[in-house]
C-alpha cells in the first residue's frame, strides 16, 4: 500500500542542499544587483556575511573568515597550494573527497614528504598515527561515506604542524573544536542551503603566521593568492573578494545566516540536525534490511547519512546489480515526488544517502520513512 502522506518537501539532496524552511525568492529583494561588489553597499553585504559567520560559529579571537572562489573545492585547494610544503604532511582519506585531496597533493603538488593514512568506506583511518610535528589534511565529515570524526581529541594542542580541515558538510551542523583547527573550509550550498560557487576559508593565527613566513616554491594563480609582499592580504577578510562574487548569492547566504540566528545559532542548528538523524536511527534500529554505512555509532554523520542494504538477497547480488537495485529504489521515490537525489555517491558502495542537515524539517523525515519501506518492498517483490 502506498503511504498516505508525502513529505512536505522532497529535497534530501546532499548538495546543493535544501533551502531553509520558509525560504522565498522575495527574501532576496534587497540584493544590490547591478552594483559593484567593491561599492560601499557591496562591501557592506560581504562584510555582513563574514561577521555573521564569525558570530554563529563562535570563532576564537584572532581567527579570520574570507569569501573565496570555487566553492569548498576552491577553498581547500587554496589552502593546499598556499600552505603545504613547509614540513611533511599526513593526508587522511576515508571517502572520495579526501582521496581527491590526496591525489592533488601527491600528483599535482608532488610533495616529497607525504604520508597517506586511509580507510575504506564506513571506517575512519587510525587517527593515532597522525604526527603532530607534521601538517595534516582531512575532512571532518566524509560527505560520500557518512562517516565523521567524532571529536578533536586526536589533535595535539602542542602540534607544530597545521591542521587543514575540509568541513563543508560539517560546518554549522557539528561541534567543531576551533582552537584545534588552523584552516577550515566549507561552501554555502551544504548545511546552510545557500547557492553554489562560493567557498569560505577560516584561518587561525598559526595559519596566518605560516602564510607570512613561508613562500611555496611553485607559482600560485591569482585566485589562490592570500599574501602580497610576504603579508596577508587582510582586505580579503573584510569583504574585498579576490574575484567577483554573485551579490544575489551573497544576499541568499545572509538570509540563511539570519535564519540560523533565529533558530538559536550554532546550538540550534546542531540540534536540528541531530534531531533529524534520530529519526533515521530509530528507523534503522527497527528495520532488518538497512544499516548505516558507518560501522562505529559515534562516527555516524548527522548530515550526509549513508545507508547500506543488508538483506540476504541483496548481499548475494554482484556489485553492478547492487548499484542497479539501489538506484531503482531511489528512482521510485523520485517518480512519486517523495525524495529527490538520494542515491549513494557514484564512488561509494551501493545504497542510499539522505541529507539530514539543519535546513531539513524533522517532520519531513518522519513522513519519508514509510515511503522508504514501500520502495524497498516494491523492489524486493520484483526480484521474488
Amino acid at each position: 500500500m502506498l503511504p498516505e502522506k508525502k513529505p512536505a518537501s522532497p529535497l534530501f539532496s546532499s548538495g546543493p542542499c535544501a533551502k531553509r524552511p520558509g525560504w522565498k525568492i522575495e527574501n532576496l529583494k534587497n540584493a544590490p544587483l547591478g552594483r559593484s561588489h567593491r561599492s560601499a553597499i557591496g562591501k557592506s553585504r560581504l562584510k555582513e556575511a563574514i561577521d555573521k559567520t564569525f558570530e554563529i560559529l563562535n570563532l576564537p579571537e584572532g581567527y579570520l573568515v574570507g569569501i573565496v572562489p570555487g566553492s569548498d573545492t576552491g577553498a581547500i585547494e587554496m589552502a593546499l597550494w598556499s600552505l603545504l610544503g613547509a614540513r611533511g604532511v599526513d593526508m587522511l582519506a576515508w571517502e572520495s573527497f579526501g582521496s581527491g585531496w590526496v591525489m592533488d597533493v601527491t600528483k599535482q603538488l608532488k610533495l616529497d614528504d607525504v604520508r597517506t593514512i586511509e580507510a575504506p568506506y564506513g571506517k575512519l583511518p587510525d587517527l593515532s598515527r597522525v604526527d603532530p610535528g607534521r601538517d595534516v589534511v582531512f575532512t571532518w565529515n566524509g560527505t560520500t561515506s557518512g562517516v565523521k570524526v567524532p571529536n578533536g581529541d586526536w589533535i595535539s594542542d602542542k602540534r607544530a604542524g597545521l591542521t587543514i580541515c575540509d568541513a563543508t558538510s560539517a560546518a554549522f551542523a557539528m561541534d567543531l573544536p576551533w582552537k584545534k583547527l588552523d584552516v577550515t573550509t566549507y561552501s554555502w550550498q551544504k548545511v546552510m542551503g545557500g547557492e553554489g560557487a562560493h567557498g569560505m576559508i577560516i584561518l587561525s593565527p598559526r595559519a596566518i603566521e605560516r602564510l607570512e613566513s613561508y613562500k611555496p616554491p611553485w607559482p600560485l594563480p591569482k585566485i589562490f593568492r592570500l599574501t602580497k609582499n610576504g603579508k596577508l592580504i587582510s582586505s580579503i577578510f573584510n569583504g574585498a573578494t579576490i574575484n567577483t562574487p554573485s551579490m544575489l548569492c551573497v544576499e541568499d547566504y545572509i538570509d540563511t545566516l539570519n535564519w540560523g540566528l533565529d533558530v538559536g545559532g550554532i546550538k540550534g542548528l546542531i540540534g536540528r540536525s541531530e534531531d533529524n538523524l534520530a529519526v533515521i536511527k530509530s528507523w534503522v534500529d527497527r528495520t532488518d534490511w538497512i544499516e548505516f554505512l558507518a560501522e562505529v555509532p559515534s562516527t555516524i554523520s548527522n548530515t550526509s547519512v549513508c545507508l547500506k542494504i543488508t538483506a540476504d538477497w541483496f548481499e548475494n547480488l554482484d556489485a553492478g546489480e547492487k548499484t542497479i537495485v539501489s538506484k531503482k529504489l531511489a528512482q521510485l521515490l523520485d517518480a512519486k515526488d517523495v525524495a529527490y537525489d538520494i542515491s549513494s555517491y557514484r564512488d561509494a558502495p551501493a545504497g542510499l544517502r539522505i541529507w539530514t542537515g539543519s535546513t531539513i524539517e524533522t517532520a519531513d523525515l518522519v513522513d519519508l520513512i514509510p515511503w522508504l519501506d514501500w520502495a524497498y518492498a516494491e523492489i524486493h517483490a520484483s526480484y521474488y
